[in-house]
């Protein structure tokens, strides 16, 4: 599918959201944010998280957990590693500007890989996803947390209305889950385990998926 949003305007936007991104998304995500955390903590072992942005979840995860953190944003990396000196977080092995379609890492690096609110605002989702798959060792697990789109009714067409001020913001409000269920199914090796839906009015889903 033909992208509409692009990494350069992904990243001024991502850029623009540094100062205040703690504040206004901090409370509204938090759940999301720690749901995942702790899908991954069982998991434990080396876990990726894509799109740590200002590093909210870092001093969330178990220590026991070797984490590395990746964002397109510089600005809020830098935020992200302000926060891991101050709270000593000696888990934490990277944090680097990376593009999650383009991930510098080797084949089956991790245990589990994680990707919080990522999906909707990276300009390709099918690739990037085929990306996360990569990285992910056989038997670990793939955690999203995303905004997934109405199929029909009166919020599905307030998300196409808002979509174009929503792509300057810096994602896509219309991701429907037929767009996950299709990529899935042309990878033999990947398993749905779970869609748990999430707070704000169930609009956002935990979505599980386990590399065989």
């Amino acid at each position: 599918m033909a992208s509409d949003i692009d990494r350069d305007g992904v990243a001024k936007a991502y850029e623009r959201w540094a100062p205040v991104y703690d504040l206004v998304f901090g409370k509204v995500f938090d759940q999301g944010r720690q749901s995942t955390i702790a899908e991954a903590d069982r998991i434990g072992g080396r876990i990726l998280d894509v799109g740590v942005g200002t590093g909210l979840s870092l001093s969330d995860y178990s220590r026991a957990s070797r984490i590395c953190g990746v964002d397109i944003s510089e600005p809020m990396l830098r935020k992200a590693q302000q926060r891991v000196r101050a709270l000593g977080l000696s888990n934490v092995e990277t944090l680097a500007v990376m593009d999650a379609k383009n991930l510098a890492f080797k084949d089956g690096s991790f245990d589990a890989v994680v990707a919080q609110y990522v999906i909707t605002a990276v300009p390709d989702p099918e690739a990037t996803l085929d990306e996360f798959i990569r990285v992910l060792k056989p038997g670990g697990e793939l955690i999203l947390v995303n905004h997934i789109g109405a199929e029909s009714g009166p919020r599905r067409a307030f998300e196409l209305a808002f979509a174009p001020l929503a792509r300057r913001l810096g994602w896509r409000p219309e991701f429907p889950w037929e767009r996950l269920v299709k990529w899935a199914a042309c990878h033999r090796d990947v398993t749905l385990a779970e869609r748990r839906p999430m707070p704000p009015m169930g609009h956002f889903s935990l979505i599980r998926y386990r590399k065989s």
